[in-house]
């Protein structure tokens, strides 16, 4: 096996699911760079792979001190090291971005060996637009930045997708129901499990099912993206807003209203206030 390093994607459920490329990989690596070396070491004795390796744990609190390390057993011991991480492709809300970076400026061989992704089937089972979308990651859990984070993508022309813990699941749809008042959301949980299921309805209609219902495990919010009307309203609404405000009001007074009142983001109101005030 050539030293380097290799990005292997783990199952999020179903053991199955890894392939044969990534098992041999695992098989063959000199040293496994995880996030927890107790779940790596569960799934690695499962699949088959010798636990007596080397292994270095790798989070975000540590990734650049052992991106160092990584680099010289590589270069120097020509090491192969393969990256995985608890479940799911390394990377994506989760360790891994600044040591590709720091392998990538060092001349390391890096490739990947793919597999599977939440976000990707989160979206393949929502039934909602995927020729567009943007993965917005974790939810906040404060209330404040919960908000901010729904209102930065609120008017994105793409379908959104975030990450959510079950506990917390009504709390955010409760959040979700004041910025996306009317849009089709899907909750997509258990994937590649024996109870996987993606339920689709408004933020009301959700919060009534979860709240009856609870149910447990990692879920994918996915969200639709805006239509055109809703988008079309809202700009001249707040353009309207703002220009009646701005005759009588000082420019920060009238952003912070009309941002507050249509739950927009501060900056993007500013932005239209300034605009109006460079017409005048």
């Amino acid at each position: 096996m050539k030293s380097g390093l290799y990005i292997i994607a783990t199952p999020i459920g179903n053991i199955r699911d890894m392939s044969e490329r990534a098992i041999e990989c695992l098989k063959e690596a000199d040293v496994i760079a995880c996030e927890d070396t107790r779940i790596s070491k569960k799934l690695l004795s499962l699949l088959g792979v010798s636990l007596k390796k080397n292994f270095i744990t790798l989070h975000d609190h540590n990734e650049s001190q052992h991106a160092d390390k990584l680099i010289e057993l590589i270069n120097t011991e020509d090491k192969s090291v393969a990256l995985i991480s608890d479940a799911g492709s390394p990377l994506i809300s989760d360790p891994g971005y600044k040591l590709i970076r720091v392998c990538k400026e060092a001349g390391v061989y890096v490739t990947t060996i793919p597999g599977c992704c939440a976000l990707i089937c989160a979206l393949q089972l929502s039934g909602l637009p995927t020729n567009r979308f943007m993965f917005a990651g974790f939810i906040p859990n404060k209330d404040k930045a919960r908000k901010e984070a729904f209102l930065s993508v609120k008017n994105i022309q793409a379908t959104i997708v975030f990450y959510e813990t079950a506990n917390r699941i009504v709390k955010t749809l409760e959040a979700m129901q004041e910025i996306f008042t009317n849009r089709e959301i899907a909750v997509v949980r258990e994937i590649t499990k024996l109870y996987e299921e993606s339920i689709n309805g408004t933020a009301q209609e959700l919060i009534k099912e979860f709240a009856e219902h609870p149910r447990k495990g990692e879920m994918v919010i996915v969200i639709a993206p805006p239509a055109e009307e809703e988008l079309e309203k809202s700009a001249t609404d707040i353009e309207t807003e703002l220009r009646a405000k701005l005759t009588t009001q000082s420019l920060k007074d009238a952003v912070k209203e009309v941002a507050e009142k249509y739950n927009l983001n501060k900056k993007s109101v500013y932005e239209t206030a300034l605009r109006i005030k460079d017409e005048e």
